[in-house]
């Protein structure tokens, strides 16, 4: 029998739990064999390959608890239109492109008109003054809803199902998902094989190993998730999927047909703020007329819940208004009284984003083991006294926003992710944004925020052995390494940010993320023992 080979890496700084002052690990195969001291090490495993971290920082692999692999990939490799600062820069950025990529159809993402001087997204009339009569999709931000050119707009229009894809705003609900399938249907092969690879690589470039691909039919449709969970590119894929079921049969035979770990991801509550489709109580400050969209019926979301209780799946749903978080959480409520806690928490039940949610919400929704799939960045995004939520909400509700200090107190099982394309892919940037909540009070730890990017996403993905996400003997070696000038082998106490004021507390140092700091960067990404970047 072949002795597998250890793999030694020193002179480092490890976060573990167990050796909160280890300075090398031992890594043989696809597990961590030990933990401890450089001198120790070397002893212990004189015929190791031994690898000089050079005063690196060694942590677990990130996991995002919620990303679009080929959507992310395509603002990658295509039109990513966030920088844009005005409209007339949005509307040069697609100009430029179009004349960078002639007789190919534009797909873009990124235009957020909230922080714009004028606070209007470019009209139909602009997209085909620069764009003749190409096809374009260029989603907002958010990607609930988009800006459509007529030529565009005309291959949707002949589906029944694309009603209002005449009309000049930007198109939201099933008018904007046609014409995104009507884009993707314009895309070759190959431009979507390189925007998955490119998204893939980029992920691994982060520090991450594993991500929940959240698909559905009104997202890529079936083919595109099926492609994505046939790559074998390393980074662990973890797909769910966004559609309703009314039966346990029912919910059994999609999980068979997708492969996916649930019903659940991006099925579809409500919208966005941003796109004025989130569901609220009471309007929008912005749009007095306006309170959101439902896109799923409250029996519809109680039908679904019950089905995958009944068959041991995963539900759960996108859920950012209040009033959707409301008809959530009853959903749930009548599930329970129907069949019970224990049955509805041995499921792993998840909701995607929760922004807008009450104490009394949260405490039911903890009591029931529903985990949060919460991203820390809208708020460093949005949140604040001039943000975008505050214009759309008025300041004290926009205050309210992404309690994550609320989700963690009741209980709520929290990952984060990235939401990528919608925010940047970097777990770093999630974790201090966590920390650092434009309302203080919504902020969690350092301990709380790493552990939700790290084992907290592996937790929702259903593997709860109390090793996966940690570096401690016998976890799977699924480890970053970091290049930090904040966090050296023999750094001062005060150079790092400590988990707890207590100096005895002995519990392991993170880099510095104070907002100046700069972030640290990926140097080697390792998962299970395989080398996926670096």
């Amino acid at each position: 029998m072949t002795q597998m080979s250890t793999k030694l890496l020193v002179n480092g700084r490890v976060h573990s739990p167990t050796h909160p002052d280890a300075t090398a690990m031992a890594v043989r195969g696809p597990v961590v064999a030990w933990l401890g001291s450089d001198d120790v090490g070397r002893s212990q495993f004189p015929d190791a390959q031994v690898e000089d971290l050079d005063g690196a920082f060694v942590a677990p692999g990130f996991v995002d608890s919620h990303i679009h692999l080929s959507a992310t990939g395509l603002t990658i490799s295509g039109l990513d239109l966030r920088p844009a600062k005005s409209r007339e820069q949005c509307i040069r950025m697609v100009a430029d492109y179009a004349a960078a990529h002639p007789g190919q159809p534009v797909w873009g993402h990124g235009w957020d008109e909230s922080a714009w001087p004028d606070s209007t997204p470019p009209s139909t009339a602009d997209i085909d003054a620069v764009l003749g009569d190409r096809p374009a999709y260029l989603a907002r931000v958010d990607v609930h809803s988009a800006l459509a050119s007529s030529a565009l707009r005309r291959l949707a229009s002949e589906s029944a199902a694309a009603t209002g894809a005449t009309a000049q705003p930007p198109l939201v609900a099933d008018a904007h998902h046609q014409a995104r399938a009507t884009a993707r249907d314009l895309l070759t092969d190959a431009q979507l094989a390189e925007a998955r690879s490119a998204a893939l690589q980029a992920v691994a470039a982060a520090g991450i190993v594993a991500v929940h691909e959240c698909a559905g039919p009104d997202i890529g449709g079936l083919d595109d998730w099926l492609q994505l969970r046939a790559l074998d590119r390393g980074v662990e894929v973890i797909g769910y999927w966004g559609e309703a079921v009314t039966t346990p049969t029912q919910a059994r035979a999609l999980v068979d047909e997708t492969g996916a770990r649930g019903l659940a991801g991006d099925l579809f509550v409500d919208g966005a703020l941003g796109s004025h489709t989130a569901w609220l109580h009471q309007p929008y400050a912005d749009a007095p007329d306006c309170c959101g969209t439902c896109y799923l019926d409250p029996d519809a979301i109680v039908a679904h819940v019950r089905a995958c209780t009944e068959a041991e799946v995963t539900a759960g749903f996108h859920v950012i208004g209040d009033a959707a978080a409301s008809a959530v959480v009853s959903a749930f409520e009548r599930v329970v009284e129907d069949v019970g806690s224990v049955a509805v928490a041995r499921c792993g039940h998840r909701l995607e984003h929760v922004e807008m949610i009450t104490a009394d919400q949260a405490a039911k929704l903890g009591s029931w083991g529903v985990i949060a799939s919460v991203q820390p960045n809208f708020d460093a995004l949005w949140g604040g006294g001039n943000g975008m939520y505050a214009r759309r909400l008025g300041v004290q509700r926009g205050s309210e926003l992404n309690p994550l200090a609320l989700l963690a107190s009741q209980g709520v099982p929290l990952a984060f992710g990235s939401d990528a394309p919608v925010t940047a892919i970097d777990p770093w940037l999630g974790v201090r944004a966590a920390m650092d909540h434009r309302t203080p009070r919504s902020s969690v730890s350092a301990r709380a925020a790493f552990a939700a990017a790290t084992r907290g996403g592996w937790r929702a993905g259903g593997v709860r052995d109390g090793k996966t996400g940690t570096l401690v003997p016998g976890a799977p070696a699924s480890y970053a390494v970091w290049d930090t000038g904040a966090l050296a082998v023999h750094a001062p106490r005060d150079a790092v940010q400590r988990w707890s004021t207590d100096p005895s507390s002995r519990v392991p140092a993170l880099p510095r993320l104070a907002p100046t700091d700069p972030l640290p960067r990926c140097r080697q990404t390792v998962h299970r023992g395989v080398v996926l970047y670096g």
